[in-house]
């Protein structure tokens, strides 16, 4: 049996949330699988929290070599994934892809699946090189008209296999994306889950986010937990099955890290949509349930919080150049001098790319609790 201390401390140490490990940009993306990416500075933070003097700059670099990319998968959400493994991610995805945006909203206009999979190729042929959202609408416009452009787009965006092209700074990607076709040779059509494929991304999912349930895996995937069941049979031997706290099955890689519940873990201001704490059914591996509501909010928005001892303790946001930090509850004076220090390095960090990262969501700090603030650095 693995206690709820141990199941956090492991996320924590596969997501490289104990200590900043001396990792190349290519590499700790494999570590922790894959990173949210609907506000372009997510991922450059996100690995601002797990490397050891990390680059904003390498992480341009990979994006734009393509050795890094960013597109729909997981959730239907943008992430940035390591090239290799976005196709077996995709392949995984295909059902899900193909339900959520070849179905209603398509149909609305007058098209088919059958219609998706006739414009696919040609779409790709045109992306062959970056095009701008405005010139792949135009494109499909020429094709089926106006009435039924919006509708088709916005599906195909999601549903074709997609990569957003790097754009501009100061984070590779702008608001208004760009688009290419993705270099990861044939990828499957229709609605067919490849077992290859999903067997593969649940074994990406548990050596960066392990041990973890069927639902675990279906929540961080938005797959069927029928298909996921049915994967995990066949990795028999492959994984190994432990008891969670509440007495539930977990899954795990044998020999995977696994802490003790007392290890220590340092105070650190995540990203905003950070995978974190988006991986999970049970997401009281990370969140406290009375924090969830305050930090996820209805329009799905992440917030930008502060991990305290492996457990998100509150939120944060840059205002006038400084880091404002929000606790939910008291905090040591040992904690607040690490979060001071840890907000030199991101407000250094940040000096040269943004000086106000996420203001665009500081509405929902009127909307918070009272609660202790505080200006960092101290």
């Amino acid at each position: 049996m693995i206690n709820a201390g141990e199941l956090n401390r492991a996320t924590l140490s596969r997501q490289l949330l104990l200590e900043r490990e001396p990792l190349t940009v290519q590499d700790g993306i494999r570590r922790v699988v894959a990173l949210q990416a609907q506000h372009p500075a997510s991922p450059y933070l996100a690995l601002w929290n797990r490397l050891r003097d990390f680059s904003p700059s390498d992480l341009d670099a990979a994006f734009a070599q393509r050795a890094m990319v960013k597109a729909t998968l997981m959730r239907i959400t943008l992430h940035a994934v390591h090239a290799e493994d976005y196709r077996h991610f995709r392949g995984a995805m295909q059902p899900t892809l193909y339900g959520s945006r070849l179905g209603h909203r398509f149909a609305a206009v007058g098209l088919t699946p059958a219609d998706a999979e006739e414009l696919v190729p040609e779409l790709l042929a045109f992306a062959a090189r970056p095009r701008t959202s405005a010139e792949m609408q135009a494109w499909v416009e020429e094709r089926l008209g106006s009435e039924k452009a919006g509708g088709a787009w916005w599906g195909l965006k999601a549903y074709a296999p997609l990569h957003h092209a790097p754009t501009d700074a100061p984070w590779s990607f702008g608001i208004r994306p760009s688009f290419v076709a993705a270099e990861a040779g044939p990828l499957p059509v229709g609605r067919t889950v490849e077992p290859e494929a999903l067997r593969a991304l649940i074994l990406r999912y548990l050596a960066g986010f392990g041990p973890a349930s069927v639902a675990d895996v279906a929540q961080f995937s938005m797959v069927g937990r029928a298909a996921v069941r049915e994967a995990l049979r066949a990795l028999d031997g492959a994984v190994e099955l432990l008891q969670g706290p509440d007495g539930s099955t977990l899954f795990d890689l044998p020999g995977a890290s696994r802490p003790d519940a007392d290890t220590p873990a340092p105070p650190r201001l995540m990203a905003m949509w950070d995978s974190v704490l988006l991986a999970y059914a049970d997401r009281g591996r990370v969140i406290p349930p009375p924090y969830r509501p305050l930090v996820i909010r209805k329009n799905g928005d992440v917030l930008p919080t502060l991990l305290v001892d492996g457990h998100v303790a509150g939120v944060w946001r840059q205002v006038d150049g400084r880091i404002e930090a929000t606790a939910f509850h008291p905090l040591s004076p040992a904690t607040w001098e690490g979060l001071a220090a840890e907000a030199r390095s991101l407000t250094a960090l940040l000096a040269g790319r943004e000086t106000k990262v996420y203001s665009r969501h500081h509405y929902w700090w009127a909307r918070l609790p009272e609660a202790e603030v505080r200006s960092l650095p101290l």
